[in-house]
């Protein structure tokens, strides 16, 4: 992926409540290919931040404070008009495509040559060849480096991470978080990656807000 440099990703003021306790207060900027983590146990509202920002909250919170891509006021747009990346705990592969066919799902309908974008994708991540393979086929490392480059390729400005390297065995995780925070960094992504895990805090490279 080369950089494109998006604009930042600004988290303005942003406070969430459930039933009338404040669960978390956030102010941040996010830079072009900056990870901001915010930490903290479970039950501190770090998903519902997620859930905030992309649009799509459980009604049973209340939350205020403005997120803006750069002058693109988010909070006005309808969830699939954020141009929003999410990656989370599990890859969530589609069963039902190959590993070509949830790559080219997540390519814009605009692009040609979709293929060629396919297989560059998958020999970016050592996993040349697998373009027919079936998901369920793959080891939890090699779905997971699908579901990152679906995320690439669907040409996000900004992407969240909902603690994507939780269930990855020791090694596994630190070769994902190389991974991952290196392709972000090169497509010039802000992200905001949540988790518990100081290692993956550090992985990151970026600022830290720990609530609670």
């Amino acid at each position: 992926m080369t950089a494109s440099f998006c604009a930042p990703l600004r988290l303005e003021q942003i406070s969430i409540a459930l039933a009338g306790r404040e669960l978390l207060a956030v102010d941040a900027t996010i830079s072009s290919g900056e990870v901001l983590t915010v930490m903290g146990p479970s039950g501190s509202g770090k998903s519902t931040l997620l859930a905030y920002i992309a649009g799509f909250l459980d009604r049973e919170f209340t939350a205020s404070g403005g997120v803006w891509l750069g002058e693109r006021d988010l909070l006005s747009l309808p969830a699939e008009q954020r141009n929003i990346g999410l990656l989370f705990q599990d890859p969530l592969l589609f069963p039902h495509l190959s590993v070509g066919g949830n790559l080219r799902f997540g390519l814009p309908r605009y692009l040609k040559d979709k293929r060629q974008q396919v297989t560059q994708a998958l020999e970016q991540v050592g996993l040349a060849g697998f373009e027919s393979r079936d998901p369920a086929t793959l080891s939890g490392g090699q779905q997971s480096r699908v579901a990152l480059m679906r995320l690439l390729l669907s040409k996000p400005r900004a992407v969240l991470l909902d603690e994507p390297f939780s269930k990855l065995d020791t090694a596994l995780r630190q070769e994902m978080r190389t991974l991952v925070f290196s392709q972000l960094r090169e497509a010039g992504l802000p992200a905001l990656l949540v988790t518990h895990d100081h290692e993956d805090a550090n992985a990151a490279g970026g600022p830290v807000i720990e609530l609670g």
